[in-house]
Formats: C-alpha cells, structure tokens, sequence
C-alpha cells in the first residue's frame, strides 16, 4: 500500500531537533500562531507536516524553535527532494517509498538510513516550498504582501521577522568527524565520506578538490626546486619545466573530472535530477504570471536589468579596474624609491627595504579584493536576477575579472613592460607568500580566536546563572546562534584559483611557486577543518555533481598561461640569439609554439574523457532501465484503456 502524505503521523514521542528557527524579538503572536500551524498541518492542506517546539531561554524568550520530522515523514521527503542511494545490487537509485526494501541497509527501526545533513536537507526543502495560498499578507504584518504560490520563508525573511533558520551540530557526530579529520596530524588522505554524510557533497567536494590538488602540485614542486637551485638564470634550462608546467595544467583538470565523477556517483549527486530554480529571495518586481509554472510571482523586465548592467555595473567595474591600474603604478615608484635607496646605502637594512614595497603592495592588494567583493555583491544583487544561478554567475564574473587584474598586472607588467625578470622573480614571491599568509589569518585564525573569545563569555555568563552548562539544548543552540555564517566555498575556491595563477602563469621565473602552494594548502586543509567544525555555523548540504563554473575559470587560466609561458620564453636571451637577425622569425616561432601547445591541451582535453568507462555505462544501463519502466507503464495504460 503506497503511503500518503495526509494519512502520515507526525506525532512522535522521540523529537529529534534538526533544524532551528529564530523570530525576530518582538514578533506578533498571531504571526508565531500563523507560521507554527503551517509547519505542523498536513501536506493536503499546504502544510510541512513537520515537528516543531519552542525553545525556552533562561530569560523565558520563545522566539526560537526547534524542528524535527517523523522517520516516515523523512523517508517520504527523501523520495520529494529525489535523494539517490545505494541499493542491494551495488547499484545506485532515485529513493522511492514503495521501493525502500531494495536500498541496501534499510530496515523500518533504522533510524541511520538517512544522514543528518540528508535530513537537514529535507526539512529545509519543505519550509522552503511553503507558499501561501489565499492570505495576501503576513498575519500581523500588512505590509509583508503575500500571493498564491509565494514562498512564506523567503517572504518572512526579506521582512526581518525570520532572523535565521540553520541545522543543528551533532555533537557526538561532529567529536568524532574532528578527531579523524584534523585531531592528529598525519600524512593521508581526508575523511572525504565522512565530511560527505556531515556537511553535504558541496563541501566534500570542495575538501576534495584542495586534497586533489596539492598531491597535484607535488610533482612540479619536486621538479622545481632543483631547477630553482640550479639553473636560476639559464633559461634554456626552463624551456622544459615550463612546457611540462603547461601539460600539467591541462592533465590535472581533465583527470580532476574523472575523479569527481566517481565521488559523486558513489555519493549519489551525479544522478540527482535539477531541481526547477524558484526566484531568489532578494528578487523583487510587479506581480505577474509565470509562463512556465503559470503561478503569481515577481515580474521584472529582462531590457531594465541590461540596462542596469551595462549603464551601472560595467562601467564601475571598468573605474575600479583603472584604480587597480593606479595602485599598481604608485608600487612601482615605491619599487623606484626602494632600489634608489639600496644603490646610496648598500646596508642590510637597504637590502630588507627591496621587498617592502612588494609586501605593502600584496596587503593593499588584499584589501581592495575584499573591500570590491562587498561592491560587487551589492551591485549584482541591484541588478535584480530571477535566479540564484543568475545571480552567482554574474557575481563570480566581477570579482574573477577584478581579482585577476589586482593581483596580475603588476606581474605582466614587470614581464612585458620592464621585461626585469629579477624583480618578476621578486614580486612573484611576496605577492604569493604574503597572500597566503593574509588569508590564513583572515579566514580561519581570527574568525578561530574571535569565536573561542565569544564562548569564554557565554560559559562565564551561564555559569553565573547557575545552568547546566554540558551538554544542555539551551546552550548549544545559543552558542551556535551566535556562530558566523559559512557563506559557502566561494572565497575558498577563489583562493585556490588566484594560486593556480601563481603557480602556472610565470613558472619558468619562478618554480619554488608550487613549493609555497603545497605547503599554504597543506596547513589550509586544517585551518578550514577547524573553521568548518570550530568557527561557523553548520551550513546546510547542498547536492552537487561538480565544482561548476569553478572548472571553467581553471581551465581558462590555464590556457593564459600557456600564452605567458611561451613569450617568456622567447623573451629568453638564450631563445632570442637562436634568431639574431630577424625578430619577426623569433615571433612566428613563438607564436607558433604557442598554437602547438594549445593545440595538444584540446586535444587531450578531448581525448581524455569526462567519467570513467564503468560510470558511462552504469550510467547509461540506468538510463535504459528508466526508459523501459516507462515503456512498460504506457504499454499497460494502453492495456487498460483498450479493456474499456
């Protein structure tokens, strides 16, 4: 007998909180009386049919709750939200209820079926897809304007009554998850199923990538010290380190997608259906109708937003890209002042004084990126895109562009302009060094010492009021409410790809780059270990099958590079008197290196594939298999109708 959604139970004695909601202080009565019932009433009548409780403070505030599921309602959600799992044949299958014998370590009692993070995911999907059905606003609040189809969550949120909702640590879960993925320092891998089934695939998969590719970079750093140590002014020697950097680039990336295929297929994302986008919180607009879901919803007109983007966007992104050109030019005066400085003294102190303004120059670096990601942020949401997509792709594009050109150009400059390969050699290192360094700091150190600083004062402050200060509710989801928010692996991907930068773009100058990559990303699996685990709320999961446009913008830095690599090297004295009496001969050359070379990454691009063998078929065997359940059931239709 198939299960429905209106004969489920929600009443269950053993409540396990999952997920917390937090009101705004002060919210109406009637607004909390409103918003509870929709949670807890049945799916037949626009309800969550979830489980909720107030959570009651030491100051008796009940403006925070906690939300469970039944096992059965969990189950069910599982089949809604299209969560893919093992079956008993190895094989990996879209959750079906009625079919829930046939997954591999299922029983009726085994509450373990689903992970945690699966769970969270759940619930966060159904109060997402509570939508309003005949109220026209928020009860309490007239100006908070609701529609039929209307996302109450998104709409609660956009109004400042909902101040958060996030999923709950395990404790006991997360004890352990520490202990096997930073608590002892070791030589390994990482528990990459384990941070899976806690944090979701798109944090996993981040954790992945990083382990990837420092094992990547390994080989070039191995590589790169002898060349470093031995050859540091013959170029002809580099001409082999620098192809082979290039060739490398291109293996990594291509190899990194056969290794994320078999991840997420055994992870279950990589046959996961997308879900259909519904508008992004932030996006507003007068009331029409969809013509794909054929609900009200916010309209806005696609030539408003061009205009927005092209009239506003593009030109202040084109002001900051000249002030970032500005910048640059005040640090080569410095540079200027420092040489002329070193030339009258000729001390230690001279000599230190080289790389001060390298050093000042990687901070301010480190700062504009940051001051413009808030910039950008803001104009991107103006624009007002429809979906969260949308919104990313324009996002990733300002800050790619503006970040490449902030901690680059110096760099071409000092390359194509001065064509001074010492002081390239100079700046490469600082601005590296310097930068990993800012970022350890800023992202996992300070947030580390901030969060432990805040937990000190929490405990002394629940001491003096005589609670239980263990293992109490209370006390976890207040420390965790006050926790930062973990905005997703935006920074963390940006990080990596700015060093991928450093490590290909000028290799042949500078092989130790890839020796100062491994070791920044070796103590940076750990510090964004201790951030994920230590510092930030618990992010929800998120199904993912790849690292998306991350994968694009990788493998476009790559084929610069391979632009840069080739005029260096024939910038090279050694390169340069094989041609000396024509340099448009010199040109061809190069140019024709450099077509040859982009040549071979498509083609090994092409010729490597995507996914394994065994993935394209186990895929394809799946595919089959649906078509023919399909077949079949249009065939027994037919039947039945032909009986009538």
């Amino acid at each position: 007998m198939k299960e429905s959604w209106s004969s489920m139970d929600t009443l269950e004695t053993n409540f396990r909180p999952l997920v917390v909601i937090e009101l705004a202080k002060g919210t109406k009565e009637e607004t909390i009386e409103w918003f509870t019932k929709r949670i807890v009433d049945k799916k037949a009548n626009g309800g969550a049919q979830l489980l909720i409780k107030p959570l009651v403070t030491e100051n008796g505030d009940e403006n925070t709750y906690l939300v469970g599921a039944s096992h059965l309602r969990l189950l069910l959600g599982a089949e809604n939200v299209g969560l893919v799992k093992e079956c008993n044949d190895n094989s990996m299958r879209a959750f079906t209820y009625s079919s829930r014998k046939t997954f591999k370590d299922f029983a009726d009692d085994n509450q373990n079926f689903l992970t945690m993070s699966e769970c969270q995911y759940i619930i966060k999907h159904e109060l997402e897809n509570l939508r309003a059905k005949d109220e026209k606003m928020i009860p309490g609040y007239p100006q908070a304007k609701l529609y039929p189809g209307k996302s109450i969550v998104r709409r609660l949120l956009t109004n400042g009554i909902l101040v958060q909702i996030f999923p709950l640590h395990d404790r006991e879960e997360l004890k352990k998850l520490r202990h096997t993925w930073y608590g002892q320092v070791k030589i390994g891998y990482q528990p990459l199923d384990e941070i899976r089934c806690y944090f979701g695939e798109t944090i996993a998969l981040y954790f992945g990538f990083l382990e990837y590719f420092t094992f990547a970079l390994i080989p070039m750093a191995v590589i790169g010290i002898p060349y470093y140590v031995f050859a540091w002014e013959d170029y002809d020697k580099y001409v082999m380190f620098a192809t082979f950097n290039l060739l490398w680039s291109t293996v990594i990336l291509e190899v990194w997608k056969r290794i994320c295929a078999v991840m997420t297929y055994r992870w279950g994302t990589l046959l996961m259906k997308r879900q259909f986008e519904e508008p992004r919180p932030g996006f507003h607009g007068v009331l029409g109708i969809n013509p794909v879901t054929g609900r009200e919803e916010p309209v806005y007109s696609s030539i408003k937003r061009q205009l927005r983007i092209y009239l506003v966007s593009v030109p202040f992104v084109c002001l900051c890209l000249y002030f970032s050109l500005y910048v640059m030019m005040i640090y080569f005066d410095l540079e200027q002042w420092a040489l002329d400085y070193h030339e009258e003294n000729k001390s230690n102190f001279s000599s230190l004084m080289l790389y001060v303004p390298s050093i000042i120059y990687a901070v301010v670096i480190e700062i504009m990126n940051r001051i413009y990601r808030y910039a950008a942020e803001f104009l991107t949401s103006w624009e007002n895109h429809r979906l969260e997509s949308s919104y990313q792709n324009h996002l990733i594009l300002k800050v790619l562009v503006f970040n490449f050109l902030n901690c680059f150009a110096s760099l071409f400059y000092i390359a194509f302009v001065l064509f001074d390969m010492k002081l390239l050699r100079q700046s490469l290192a600082t601005l590296l060094i310097t930068s990993q360094i800012l970022n350890q700091f800023a992202e996992s150190l300070l947030p580390y010492w901030l969060q432990k600083r805040h937990m000190k004062k929490m405990k002394e402050r629940m001491h003096s009021l005589k609670m239980d200060t263990d293992l109490s509710l209370v006390e976890q989801v207040n420390s965790e409410k006050e926790m930062g928010t973990y905005f997703g692996t935006f920074d963390d991907y940006l990080e990596l790809f700015l060093q991928f930068g450093y490590v290909s773009l000028f290799s042949c100058v500078y092989p130790l780059a890839a020796v100062f990559a491994v070791l920044n990303n070796i103590t940076e699996i750990y510090s964004d270990a201790l951030k994920m685990c230590r510092v930030y709320k618990r992010p929800f999961a998120e199904p993912t099958a790849n690292i998306g446009v991350w994968q694009l913008a990788f493998e476009t830095m790559s084929v610069i590079s391979v632009v840069t690599n080739c005029i260096l090297i024939g910038m090279s004295p050694q390169v340069n008197a094989l041609f000396p009496d024509s340099k448009m001969d010199l040109i061809l050359t190069v140019a024709l290196v450099e077509h040859l070379l982009l040549a071979i990454k498509f083609v090994m691009a092409f010729v490597i594939p995507d996914k394994p063998r065994d993935i394209q078929i186990k895929l394809a065997k799946l595919e089959f298999e649906s078509l023919e359940a399909l077949k079949q059931q249009q065939m027994k239709l037919a039947a039945e109708s032909l009986k009538e």
